[in-house]
C-alpha cells in the first residue's frame, strides 16, 4: 500500500481527535518494517497523550484494515524543530523559511537543495539556492524538511562577527 492509500485510511480517525495527520513515512524492511506517522495539534504543541491517542486509534484500523503485509512498528510523532514537509500546502503555509530538499531527480545538476521558500503554485515549489530561484514539481521531492533557526528560537548564540579565532598555544 502506498503512502497516498495510508494516509487516507489514517487520517479521518486522526482528525476526529482534533488533531492533524501532516505525513506518513513508510520504510519496508525484510524483518520489521517502520511506519510513522506524523501529527500536528492546532494552536498547540502535541502532547504525549496525543501520539498515544493517536497510536491506538490507528492501531486499532490497521489491525482490521491490515494494509501492511508482514511485521512493523508503528510510531508516532509530533513534527519537532525540523519539520517535514509532506504538501505544497505545508511548504506555502511556511514561505520565507529555510527548507531542506533531497529530489528524486537533479534539478540543475543537483539532487539536494536548501534555501528559503520563495512560493508555491499548484505542484510547484521554487528555493532560493545560492541567490538563485529554483522551482521543483512536488512529484520531485524524496524528503523535505524545514531547517531550523536555532538562534531565533534561543536554542543557539549569535556567532561572532568579524572575530579571528584566538590562537593557540603549541604543545610542549
Amino acid at each position: 500500500m502506498k503512502d497516498a492509500e495510508l494516509l487516507q485510511l489514517v487520517s479521518p480517525a486522526i482528525a476526529d481527535l482534533g488533531l492533524e495527520c501532516l505525513g506518513i513515512e513508510y520504510a519496508p524492511s525484510r524483518g520489521n518494517s517502520l511506519l510513522r506517522i506524523y501529527i500536528d495539534a492546532p494552536e498547540r504543541p502535541v502532547t504525549l497523550d496525543d501520539c498515544e491517542a493517536v497510536s491506538r486509534e490507528v492501531s486499532a484500523i490497521l489491525d482490521v484494515n491490515d494494509p501492511i503485509s508482514g511485521r512493523y512498528t508503528l510510531e508516532v510523532s509530533s513534527p519537532g524543530i525540523d519539520r517535514p514537509l509532506f504538501t505544497p500546502a505545508q511548504f506555502a503555509r511556511f514561505i520565507g523559511q529555510v527548507a531542506k530538499l533531497s529530489l528524486n531527480l537533479p534539478v540543475d545538476g543537483r539532487r539536494r537543495l536548501q534555501g528559503p521558500i520563495v512560493a508555491v503554485e499548484g505542484d510547484t515549489i521554487t528555493l532560493e539556492q545560492d541567490g538563485t530561484a529554483v522551482a521543483v514539481t512536488h512529484d520531485n521531492i524524496q524528503k523535505a524538511r524545514l531547517v531550523p533557526d536555532l538562534v531565533a528560537l534561543g536554542l543557539a548564540a549569535e556567532p561572532k562577527k568579524g572575530g579571528r579565532s584566538p590562537a593557540r598555544k603549541p604543545n610542549k
